[in-house]
């Protein structure tokens, strides 16, 4: 560590956000432009350099976390990207997309704030893109191995950056129009602005990687043909078999999977539709959903002029501090978080029934009601304690016309066909099962990422990418270099 004293004398300062009044007017990332860099390297100086960094055992990619923070510290800016991008392929993705189980691991967070360790990795990866440190690694020689990645989220992009290193022909599939997986159309372009995602695409292309975009792999291209093409086949669509709301009233119009609605609001930010047909703009909202898909649905709905947003979580309301008896250090605590859009709601408005940010906390759905045209109007709603049993005498009604479902993902979405025509086993939870090297039933066949492991973070995800990436080489040449950060049946903790 560059200053011994630095967790003493400075205090936690982490990446200002613009204004609520100015944010909610655009599409543009939250935070203040340029506003992280001359404070971070003060921010890297408070890392203890730890003789055991737990932060290392919190964060899936085995980030070198002390080794980068220090070289900040000091102003080695390259040195300190070489360290990052040793052991993740996409720190600008995880730096503002990943909840940062790291810090809660951090040795510090034991009794002061953690280190802003998102932060020094968001700032190392943006520099280096400035000064010019990230360029195509191409390989050296190709091998004559082909393999087909299907699905372009982070896990994908992922296995296919390291196969296409190996040597290896790499054709990465994707049904979506652009590549990008969720985080093209899902992620918010306020969240993360797209052409972070598309410098990486252009390094990734000019390594070698090939991508088919609009192609629904089971559909488009058959199973027996791709197993014909191909060497080897990484499934990695990802869990996008998302979860239902079993209530009377889920037949009516004005309901939707956040899923369908969120795409196409990426889809304006990209200029390919003037106005979302799913907009908010002077609808009632509410979001049956308490986590960070919802709180995306939350923000979005902000900026399309929502006349209110609600979201609902069954969970009771956390508390400010970590519980030492239940949550202790370096587990990742559930505690009261705002993030930016809860933000943004608590400033606009105080929503129907809801709390100050726009949360109604220990609430479960009973029903939704509609007019004489079916479209739904209202949702009724009944308190519950931490065991989910309704509490007599609080049931209420909020107004809706619009009611978004983000009750998360269960598995690969089968209707493509692709599971089906490979005859891939499933788990009893509906993921494929897959062996300790992540292959399945199938010969030559591998699974990763959230289709495999179940809903996850993007750290997960990455790093499901890399290590099946190895066991992929592993499997064609016999041997590999690449490094395999986690095992199939690592569990994380609980985010």
């Amino acid at each position: 560590m560059a200053d011994p004293k630095g967790f003493m004398s400075t205090p936690r300062q982490e990446w200002p956000r613009r204004p609520v009044d100015e944010r909610v007017r655009d599409w543009n990332e939250v935070y203040v432009p340029g506003a992280l860099l001359p404070i971070i390297s003060k921010q890297a100086d408070r890392c203890m350099d730890c003789g055991i960094p737990f932060c290392h055992h919190a964060c899936p990619l085995g980030n070198l976390i002390p080794e980068w923070n220090g070289l900040v510290a000091r102003g080695d800016w390259r040195a300190a990207s070489d360290r990052l991008h040793a052991t993740n392929n996409f720190p600008e993705f995880t730096g503002r997309l990943c909840p940062a189980p790291c810090e809660a691991g951090c040795v510090l967070a034991i009794n002061q704030p953690a280190v802003t360790i998102k932060n020094v990795e968001c700032a190392v990866a943006d520099r280096a893109w400035e000064d010019g440190y990230v360029a195509p690694c191409p390989p050296e020689r190709l091998s004559d191995r082909t393999v087909a990645v299907i699905g372009s989220g982070p896990t994908g992009l992922a296995a296919a950056q390291q196969l296409t290193r190996a040597g290896h022909t790499v054709v990465v599939y994707e049904r979506d129009d652009r590549i990008g997986g969720l985080m093209r159309y899902g992620i918010p372009d306020f969240k993360m602005a797209k052409h972070h995602l598309d410098r990486r695409l252009e390094q990734m292309e000019a390594e070698g990687t090939r991508f088919r975009a609009s192609t629904v792999v089971g559909r488009d291209i058959g199973a027996d043909e791709l197993r014909a093409r191909y060497d080897a086949v990484v499934i990695a669509t990802g869990a996008t078999a998302w979860r239902e709301l079993d209530v009377p009233g889920r037949e009516l119009a004005g309901v939707h999977q956040a899923m369908e609605y969120l795409p196409p609001a990426n889809r304006v930010c990209a200029g390919d539709l003037e106005v979302s047909p799913l907009s908010a703009a002077g609808r009632h909202v509410v979001i049956v959903g308490g986590g960070d898909t919802g709180a995306d649905c939350l923000g979005t709905a902000v900026r399309e002029g929502a006349a209110s947003v609600t979201q609902l979580d069954i969970y009771a309301m956390p508390g400010t501090e970590r519980d030492d008896e239940t949550e202790p250090w370096p587990t990742y605590p559930k505690i009261y978080r705002l993030s930016a859009a809860h933000e943004e709601a608590a400033t606009l408005w105080t929503a129907p029934a809801a709390d100050a940010d726009a949360r109604l906390f220990g609430a479960s759905t009973l029903r939704l009601t509609g007019d004489g045209s079916g479209h739904v109007r209202e949702l009724h709603l009944v308190e519950v304690d931490a065991r989910r049993r309704p509490l007599p005498g609080t049931d209420r009604t909020l107004p809706a016309d619009l009611v978004l479902l983000a009750l998360g993902f269960s598995g690969p979405d089968r209707r493509d066909g692709l599971i089906d025509q490979l005859g891939i086993e499933l788990t009893p939870g509906g993921t494929i099962a897959r062996d300790a090297h992540f292959a399945t039933n199938v010969p030559g066949v591998f699974a990763a990422g959230d289709a495999a492991r179940g809903q996850s973070l993007i750290v997960w995800a990455i790093a499901e990418g890399r290590a099946v990436a190895a066991a992929v080489d592993r499997y064609l040449m016999g041997s590999s270099e690449l490094p395999a950060p986690v095992g199939p049946y690592d569990r994380p903790m609980k985010v």
